[in-house]
């Protein structure tokens, strides 16, 4: 009887129309429930095509071949307890403000971040709004209820969502946001460089400012010597061959003078624009000789370049995007599945486009494959695979190349250090050399050629001794830069 009553409440309702709707509805919502679990379920199953970045096995020796001291590497130091000079530490803090090098690395990143932001906007679904109103009127054409035309007033939501089955948008994340991480690690790499190079220009101009006073003092001996070569030569003392000689070396220590003080000028140039300013005078604080540096540079582990350079770093990044890249073009050769649809209502009347019987809309499923691009897409995945080595044989060389500059700066600190020793021993004997010619010559033992030739030596000899104590201070920033050491003060 149940049963009965049953069926004939639903026949009644048949005739209404009212039952199939309702039995309808319950079905619909079945298969809706039925097809989001399927996509979350193919969701959570579904993995990321193409390999998964790891860092490659490099072999690194247990120590550097020309460390010396063993210890905690000097690149954990911050650039302010080395650079001791006060003059120094300001333009560097200046040039960290302005430099224009840096402030365009500084925007590129925040262009990749930007680029990553949009980069991850793909897993969302994507709704586009449009209306329309022809409110000018029309000639003609058709208007169909509940459609949408441009002769009928309409507004639509268009949703378009990309089904991540293969994992191309996830693949696409990671490559944007290795990039980004390389972007960053090229900004540090320009702050190593900028406050290196302005440590190195700092030093030349106190290697500069030495060998003009040389230059200088130099120049006014030789005027003195040419003076009384003069004399001496009215008086017939001497000939007109050893005034020449004297005329010659007067005209060179001239020579000097006018060149270190065209390389001034050009180096505080130099300077200026790493300091984001136009050419000026650039202040010094200690000189060359009061310049203070750690009496021991540890160097520390090899290994630890892989954790600390920016351009490693930097390498290592860009091979992670270019192994993502592969997953990308992997996944572009299969199927893209989307949900689609639209929703609004639409009216040839605006004063019936909120009726009943104005709305339209229609929902699915979309599924897009290639199918004659098939083969380029598969050239694609090759280039993507071709490119992932070349950035690989990068990384390789980029890391051979650190451990030569660690080592080259190491024999230089060492060999720099002992030349300098060497020549500080050769200046000491030189000075003394041209005292016992000055007095041999004022006594009348020998001719004013041997105290030309002190002079010239000595002369020499303290400008090589200056440029090696340049060196030596450059070669531990070198070191320092080689070793990724602690620029940045954040």
């Amino acid at each position: 009887m149940a049963h009965s009553e049953a069926g004939t409440e639903t026949s009644r309702n048949d005739a209404r129309g009212e039952g199939v709707t309702w039995t309808g509805g319950k079905t619909h919502r079945g298969w809706r429930a039925r097809i989001l679990l399927l996509f979350s379920s193919l969701l959570i199953m579904s993995c990321a095509m193409g390999p998964d970045y790891s860092r490659p096995r490099i072999d690194t020796l247990e120590g550097f071949r020309m460390a010396e001291t063993e210890g905690q590497s000097i690149a954990n130091l911050p650039w302010w307890e080395l650079l001791r000079d006060e003059q120094l530490q300001r333009l560097i803090e200046q040039a960290l403000l302005e430099n224009k090098d840096l402030k365009q690395a500084v925007a590129s990143v925040e262009e990749l971040q930007a680029r990553l932001a949009i980069s991850r906007m793909d897993f969302l679904p994507q709704l586009d709004v449009n209306t329309n109103a022809p409110v000018f009127g029309s000639l003609g054409g058709f208007a169909f209820r509940g459609f949408p035309t441009p002769y009928s007033y309409f507004g639509q939501g268009t949703l378009n969502w990309e089904l991540d089955i293969w994992g191309r948008i996830r693949r696409s994340n990671e490559a944007a946001r290795a990039d980004l991480m390389a972007r960053e690690e090229n900004r540090r790499a320009v702050v190593l460089t900028l406050v290196s190079s302005v440590a190195q220009a700092y030093f030349d101009l106190l290697q500069f400012d030495m060998q003009l006073g040389i230059a200088r003092d130099a120049l006014q001996s030789w005027e003195e010597s040419v003076t009384l070569a003069r004399a001496q030569l009215r008086g017939g003392v001497i000939s007109r061959l050893d005034l020449d000689q004297f005329e010659a070396e007067r005209a060179n220590a001239a020579t000097r003078v006018a060149e270190l003080e065209r390389q001034m000028i050009q180096k505080e140039n130099e300077l200026s624009v790493l300091l984001g300013k136009n050419p000026l005078p650039i202040m010094r604080g200690r000189s060359l000789t009061e310049q203070m540096m750690p009496p021991e540079v540890p160097a520390g582990l090899p290994s630890e370049l892989l954790q600390r350079r920016p351009d490693i770093l930097q390498a290592e990044q860009a091979l992670a995007a270019a192994t993502a890249r592969i997953g990308a073009a992997k996944a572009a050769r299969f199927p893209k599945l989307t949900i689609t649809g639209f929703l609004g209502v639409a009216s040839p009347a605006l004063s019936n486009l909120l009726l009943s019987g104005s709305e339209f809309g229609v929902g699915g499923l979309g599924l897009a494959g290639p199918v004659l691009n098939a083969q380029s897409l598969g050239f694609g995945q090759r280039a993507a695979e071709a490119q992932a080595r070349q950035v690989l044989a990068q990384y390789e060389q980029t890391i051979l190349v650190a451990f030569k500059e660690v080592e080259d700066a190491l024999v230089a600190i060492r060999t720099f250090n002992e030349q300098r020793t060497a020549q500080q021993d050769q200046v000491a004997a030189l000075r003394s050399a041209l005292n016992v010619a000055d007095l041999r010559y004022q006594g009348g033992i020998t001719s004013y050629i041997d105290v030309l030739l002190a002079k010239r030596n000595l002369f020499d000899a303290e400008f090589a001794l200056t440029s090696t104590r340049r060196l030596h201070l450059v070669s531990v920033v070198q070191l320092y830069k080689a070793l990724g050491g602690g620029w940045s003060p954040y």
